[in-house]
C-alpha cells in the first residue's frame, strides 16, 4: 500500500459522487475521483435526467435566493405557492406508504433547502421548470405536485456545472476506470483496486465514497431482484450503472437494505434503444398521459391515468406498462390536449401515428385489437363527467362514472381531429435496493456497526424509496447524502491524518 494514501476516493462521477467530492474537499481532505465511463459519457444517471431537484421552499424570497435571475415579471404572472417540509415529509410517507427510513428522510427533507443553496454557492444554476411543471391558466402559471426547481441545462448542465466546481476546487477525476474491488481489513476500508488502460491497479485511500448508481443497467440482477421479465425492459440513462459499488460493499460484509425487488420506472418510447441515448437525453419518456388515455395489445385502458399528479404516478406506471401483453401501450390524444404535452412529444425520435378519425387511428397502432380499441374509447367517451370544469393545474376531479377502470381527473371526451396515439414501454431509472447508511452516511455491516473509512450516497443507497417515488427526489437524495458522505468522510481523514501532500 502507497505510503501517501489518498484522503477520500469518490466512486462514481453523477451529482452524489461531486456533492460528495465537493464536500470533503471543504474539509481539507485530497479527493480522487473515479468515473467508470470515458469522459464524454460521464455523470451517470444525473446527465440523462431533466434535472428537476425536489426541495423545500418557504415562498417566493427563498426561491430568489436560489434563483436571482428571476424577473419581477415572472413573480407576478406565477403562482409558485410554497413546498414546506411538512409536505415534503407528507409526500415522502404517502407515495412509499410510509416505509421510508425516518432517520434519512428526516435528513432529506431538512437539509433540502440548505443543500441546494450550497450547490449554488459551488457555481450550479436554477431554474423554474416553466412548461412541464406549471401551465398558464387565465394569463398565470401555477406550478403544481412540489416540483419547481430544475437545474439549468438539465441534467447535463448539472454534471458541467458540477465538474468545473470539482476541478476548480483541486479535485482529480480519472475517466475510463472502473472501480473493481475495496481493499479492507479488519479496521476498515484501506483502498480500492482498479481497471485503467486494461490494467489493474491498487489506490490506496483513507476513506472510500461510494456513489456509483444502482444496478439498473444489470440485465442479470434485474431478473434476480426485480423478477421476470424486468430484463426486458429499456434503460433510461447509464450502460454503466450495473451495480459494482453495491457489490463491492457487500463483499466485504456491507448489509443492504430498501426495496430490492422494486425500481424507478416510466413510460418510454417503444422503439428506444437499449441504454439512454445523451444526444436525444430525458426525451425518450412519455410523462403527458394524465391528460390522454392509455390501451394495451387488447385495446383495453388498464390504469387510472389521472390518479394523481405526474410526479407521483410516472414512476410506477412504467411498471404497469412492462406487465402488459407485450410489454406495451399506446397513449391517445385528441386535439383539445395536444398542446398540453411535453416537449418530449414533439422530438423526431418518436413512435406516433396520427388520423383524422377514430376509426382510422385505431388501424395504427401496431399490435393492438383494434375493434376492441374502438369500443374502449367510446365507452370512455361516454362515461367522462363533461359538466365538471377542466384544470390542469389541480387535481380536478373531472373523472368517469361507471368505468371498471376510472379516470380520477382530467378526463376530457375524444372526439376532436387531428387524434395522435404514443407506443410505450417501460423505461428503467433506477433501482430502490442499495445499501444501508447511518445519519453520517458510513455504510453499515451486516450488525448494523460502521465500516471504517467507508461511506455511500445516491441510487446504491436503500431505504428512501418503496413502491413509487416523488419526481425529482433522486437528485436531490443524491446531493444531500452526498454532501454528509463526503463531508463526514473528509472530516474523519482530518481527524486521523493530515492531508496528503
Amino acid at each position: 500500500m502507497a505510503e501517501n494514501p489518498i484522503d477520500v476516493i469518490v466512486v462514481g462521477g453523477g451529482n452524489a459522487a461531486f456533492c460528495a467530492a465537493l464536500a470533503a474537499r471543504e474539509q481539507g481532505a485530497s479527493v480522487l475521483v473515479l468515473e467508470r465511463a470515458p469522459e464524454d459519457e460521464s455523470g451517470g444517471n444525473s446527465r440523462f435526467t431533466a434535472g428537476a431537484i425536489r426541495c423545500v421552499y418557504d415562498g417566493i424570497e427563498d426561491l430568489r435566493r436560489l434563483m436571482p435571475d428571476l424577473t419581477d415579471e415572472e413573480v407576478e404572472q406565477t403562482d409558485f405557492g410554497t413546498y414546506t417540509e411538512d409536505q415534503f415529509f407528507d409526500d415522502m410517507g404517502r407515495i412509499t406508504e410510509y416505509r421510508c427510513d425516518p432517520d434519512l428522510t428526516e435528513l432529506l427533507v431538512r437539509r433540502s433547502k440548505q443543500t441546494v443553496l450550497w450547490m449554488r454557492s459551488k457555481g450550479i444554476r436554477f431554474q423554474p421548470i416553466w412548461g412541464r411543471q406549471a401551465f398558464k391558466v387565465d394569463g398565470r402559471f401555477k406550478f403544481w405536485g412540489g416540483l419547481t426547481v430544475e437545474a439549468w441545462g438539465g441534467g447535463p448542465g448539472l454534471v458541467d456545472g458540477l465538474t468545473k466546481a470539482a476541478t476548480d476546487a483541486g479535485i482529480d477525476i480519472l475517466y475510463d476506470t472502473r472501480a473493481l474491488s475495496l481493499i479492507a481489513d479488519e479496521t476498515g476500508v484501506q483502498g480500492v483496486e482498479i481497471q485503467r488502460n486494461g490494467k489493474r491497479e491498487v489506490l490506496a485511500a483513507r476513506s472510500v465514497v461510494l456513489a456509483s448508481g444502482g444496478f439498473e443497467a444489470n440485465h442479470e440482477w434485474r431478473a434476480r431482484y426485480l423478477g421476470p421479465g424486468w430484463d426486458l425492459a429499456k434503460v433510461r440513462g447509464s450502460r454503466f450503472n450495473t451495480g459494482d459499488g453495491i457489490r463491492m460493499a457487500l463483499d466485504i460484509g456491507a448489509a443492504s437494505f430498501g426495496h430490492w425487488s422494486r425500481c424507478h420506472a416510466v413510460g418510454w418510447d417503444r422503439n428506444a434503444p437499449e441504454f439512454g441515448d445523451l444526444a436525444v437525453g430525458d426525451g425518450f419518456q412519455k410523462h403527458s398521459y394524465p391528460f390522454a388515455i392509455m390501451v394495451n395489445a387488447h385495446g383495453e385502458r388498464f390504469v387510472d391515468e389521472g390518479a394523481d399528479f405526474r410526479n407521483y404516478t410516472y414512476a410506477k406506471y412504467g411498471a404497469v406498462v412492462l406487465n402488459q401483453p407485450g410489454q406495451f401501450a399506446w397513449q391517445i390524444f385528441d386535439r383539445k390536449t395536444q398542446h398540453l404535452q411535453r416537449d418530449e412529444y414533439r422530438i423526431r425520435q418518436v413512435t406516433k401515428v396520427s388520423a383524422n378519425t377514430l376509426e382510422e387511428l385505431v388501424t395504427k397502432l401496431e399490435g393492438v385489437d383494434a375493434e376492441r380499441a374502438l369500443k374502449t374509447v367510446k365507452e370512455y367517451n361516454e362515461a367522462v363527467m363533461t359538466d365538471v370544469p377542466f384544470n390542469p393545474n389541480v387535481k380536478d376531479g373531472r373523472g368517469t362514472n361507471g368505468l371498471a377502470v376510472p379516470k380520477s381527473n382530467w378526463a376530457n371526451v375524444i372526439d376532436e381531429p387531428p387524434f395522435e396515439a404514443f407506443a410505450v414501454t417501460c423505461g428503467v431509472t433506477f433501482t430502490f435496493g442499495g445499501l444501508r447508511i447511518d445519519t453520517d452516511g458510513r455504510v453499515l455491516d451486516t450488525d448494523l456497526k460502521p465500516i471504517n473509512g467507508l461511506y455511500a450516497a445516491g441510487e446504491l443507497v436503500g431505504g428512501l424509496f418503496y413502491f413509487n417515488y416523488p419526481g425529482g427526489t433522486g437528485l436531490m437524495a443524491g446531493s444531500v447524502f452526498g454532501k454528509i458522505a463526503g463531508a463526514s468522510a473528509g472530516a474523519s481523514v482530518a481527524r486521523l491524518a493530515p492531508a496528503a501532500e
